[in-house]
């Protein structure tokens, strides 16, 4: 094919009519055929192609047409009706806000691939012709896989669904499911533990917006090992309430991964005089023993702040991790309005007040987010100004931070270690009080970890 701009390939041809932008005349977002003296695209109307008399039959404007004569805009409009329209034909008043979003989007061309191939978008055709399938509770009878994680996160930013707070739905889900698949002397014990201790505390963690993805997985962990234990009694032949304490001391020895997991369930247990006379024996903290040389440290961040081939979110994520020693699980629940500037910094507000940034860093993240207004609509969290720094596949979830640090680890920038590293620095420099406060560290952690370079902020807090 021959275009003002020359000869098109095939993979060309495609490409361009995928990645469609504003014509350097008149501003449309259309297919850029040609090219202006500068080199600035332009579209096929601006440059007097022979498709510039081409206009679609519904909004009569001049248009890149697709088979269906529409213009990318109406053509999308229209097989959105087709997939979420009822019985009748019309698609429900509650499902417009869902039109509406994936509607607005400048480049309509991910969207209508998505509505053709995607096997969300099939599964919301389907779930639309149920009767009372839209709900937090239908979706969660359903597969817990990619495409209804997807379509969860859809509704809720359409206001269809409320959100709520998907770590701890999983929690409540992968409970539910457990517990009905216990043996009944097992469930009487575990039923409360999980249900009025764990997941409870899990509730007022959650209200308070730290519960994370870790966080669910140790509490789940926390309620595994206790099947695991009463496990072990029975093969034992033993009584929970006949526990004693060589029992306990014969589980630890022959369990030392789960020393520290069983310490929650024998204290819960201990409280309601399931089991008395116990004494619950903590395993000594370890202090981290991954570290990386200062140099190959210092290394590693110049990449993330100065090498362009590397990935944004990457770039992004490994020099919060050299710079302050942030979690992965603090990194992803960054948001984009915790980002500002003044006339003389840029500044991120980690835990409550706003941390100064380096230069360079400060024009990533302005650059992720300018890239994320610019992602199509039904990708970005656009019903919640507080969108995710680093978001996830599913609208209005963040990045997992386990496969982002598989990411981090393909790229040759392990978290663990930097982050240990990070801290052993910060915490030479800034005393720990005041760490603790600017990056959400808890306290003790502060400590220990000022502990482990043989300081203290004892001598801080006694300073006048």
């Amino acid at each position: 094919m021959t275009w003002p701009l020359g000869p098109v390939c095939s993979p060309c041809y495609y490409k361009h009519r995928k990645s469609p932008a504003p014509c350097a005349e008149c501003c449309a977002v259309r297919i850029l055929v040609g090219r202006t003296a500068a080199g600035n695209g332009l579209c096929a109307t601006c440059c007097d192609h022979e498709d510039a008399a081409a206009r679609c039959r519904l909004c009569t404007a001049p248009a890149d047409l697709r088979p269906d004569g529409l213009c990318p805009h109406c053509s999308l409009t229209d097989q959105l009706r087709h997939l979420l329209a009822d019985d009748a034909g019309t698609v429900p008043a509650h499902l417009h806000p869902l039109v509406s979003i994936l509607t607005d989007a400048a480049n309509p061309y991910p969207v209508l691939d998505w509505v053709r191939r995607s096997p969300s978008a099939h599964l919301l055709a389907q779930l639309v012709r149920q009767p009372g399938s839209l709900t937090h509770e239908a979706l969660d009878a359903l597969p817990q896989n990619a495409p209804t994680s997807y379509i969860r996160g859809l509704l809720v930013t359409a206001g269809i669904l409320v959100k709520r707070d998907e770590n701890l739905a999983r929690l409540e889900r992968w409970v539910k499911h457990t517990l009905a698949n216990l043996p009944s002397h097992h469930a009487n014990i575990i039923r409360p533990f999980a249900q009025w201790h764990t997941v409870r505390d899990a509730r007022r963690r959650s209200a308070r917006g730290r519960y994370t993805v870790s966080a669910g997985k140790g509490d789940a962990n926390n309620i595994r090992c206790a099947q695991q234990f009463l496990a072990w009694l029975d093969t034992h032949g033993l009584q929970l309430s006949t526990l004693k304490q060589p029992d306990l001391d014969l589980w630890t020895a022959t369990h030392p991964s789960k020393a520290s997991t069983i310490v929650s369930f024998i204290r819960w247990a201990q409280a309601r005089r399931l089991v008395t006379g116990l004494d619950i024996h903590y395993p000594p903290s370890q202090y981290p023993a991954t570290f990386q040389p200062e140099d190959a440290h210092h290394e590693q961040l110049r990449r993330c702040l100065t090498d362009t081939t590397l990935p944004l979110d990457v770039r992004i994520t490994g020099a919060l991790i050299r710079l302050y020693a942030l979690p992965l699980s603090r990194i992803v629940e960054l948001t984009a309005d915790r980002y500002s500037r003044d006339s003389e910094a840029t500044y991120l507000t980690i835990n409550r007040h706003p941390v100064i940034l380096p230069p360079t860093l400060g024009r990533l993240i302005e650059e992720q987010i300018d890239h994320l207004s610019g992602t199509s609509a039904h990708r970005r969290q656009i019903a919640d100004e507080l969108s995710y720094l680093l978001p996830g596949q599913s609208p209005g979830c963040p990045r997992n931070p386990l496969g982002l640090a598989d990411t981090l680890r393909r790229h040759d920038l392990p978290a663990r270690a930097a982050r240990n590293t990070a801290m052993i620095e910060a915490i030479a420099d800034i005393p720990p009080i005041v760490m603790a406060d600017l990056f959400g560290i808890q306290p003790h952690t502060a400590n220990r970890w000022a502990q482990l370079v043989s300081e203290s902020w004892s001598h801080y807090l006694a300073a006048p």
